[in-house]
């Protein structure tokens, strides 16, 4: 339930533990650990020692927005690896003991500092494993973190992915029509519409609207590579097939199997549009 979600993300946020429902632990038996509170959040202390990726970029979305389609045109590049949906800022780490904390403590550690190298490691990895120069991650929860990210990794570059708020809360419904009805599908997408939206206000970087990028996808791309200051290149329009095509990790849908970008669909009629999505319609632009 949406409640519950946020008040275990309050909770988190304040005192760096978590509500779990009694029995749940992971197959070994011992229970996960929060991620690591806010307030321990801060800059590296050594950019150079502390930090192995260089200039990461972060497509900031909503769910059902595109970003698996512009993750795979970007993949196709030379110079931009673009892995399935990674979910590193769910990671956590765990002292385990009060001495393994005092140890760090004394290397000048804290646990948000712990997560931080241990999510720069992983994506480092995942980085030089594929023998090009720069990583881009897409997960659109990321955008719930966008403060977090920004901090761990000061030169991080952000593009904004943008889609009419109805045509997100349609395909949201369409994807597991099974779990939320239209109405709840709507109210669940705007969540992320407006983390999106204070990431836009809060950090610099490059929008990009879904229905230019299936309607223009040369202009639009040029324009990114513009922006990630790599020069562009034609084999991103048809990018071949994403090596992972799972629910959970990204976009899974025949369209995207094709391999080449397919046409939007079409806006949905002005009067059709949820009353409760009209407002972050009028600040994307698609309502006067």
């Amino acid at each position: 339930m949406n409640w519950q979600r946020t008040v275990n993300e309050a909770l988190v946020r304040f005192t760096g533990f978590q509500l779990r429902r009694a029995g749940a632990s992971d197959s070994a038996g011992v229970v996960t650990p929060a991620v690591a509170a806010e307030g321990l959040v801060r800059p590296p202390a050594d950019p150079e020692a502390d930090r192995l990726l260089r200039a990461p970029v972060f497509i900031l979305s909503p769910v059902r927005s595109g970003s698996t389609l512009l993750r795979a045109m970007l993949g196709a590049h030379s110079l931009l690896h673009a892995p399935h949906e990674l979910h590193v800022r769910r990671l956590t780490v765990g002292f385990g003991t009060s001495l393994s904390k005092k140890a760090m403590a004394a290397l000048g550690h804290n646990q948000a500092d712990l997560e931080h190298l241990l999510w720069d490691r992983v994506l480092h990895r995942e980085l030089v494993r594929s023998g090009k120069s720069f990583i881009v991650e897409k997960t659109p929860a990321n955008a719930f973190a966008f403060q977090r990210i920004a901090t761990c990794w000061p030169d991080a570059r952000f593009v904004f992915l943008l889609r009419h708020p109805a045509s997100i809360a349609a395909s949201w419904h369409e994807a597991s029509p099974e779990k939320r009805t239209p109405e709840e599908a709507a109210l669940d997408a705007l969540r992320y519409m407006k983390a999106v939206q204070r990431a836009r206000r809060a950090l610099a970087g490059l929008t990009v609207r879904y229905e230019d990028l299936t309607a223009d996808p040369e202009a639009q791309t040029r324009r990114i590579c513009d922006f990630l200051a790599v020069g562009w290149e034609p084999g991103m329009l048809a990018y071949g097939a994403p090596e992972v095509v799972s629910k959970g990790l990204g976009d899974w849908k025949d369209k995207i199997r094709s391999g080449t970008v397919q046409p939007g669909r079409d806006l949905p009629d002005p009067d059709t549009i949820p009353e409760v999505l009209r407002p972050i319609c009028r600040i994307w632009g698609y309502l006067p």
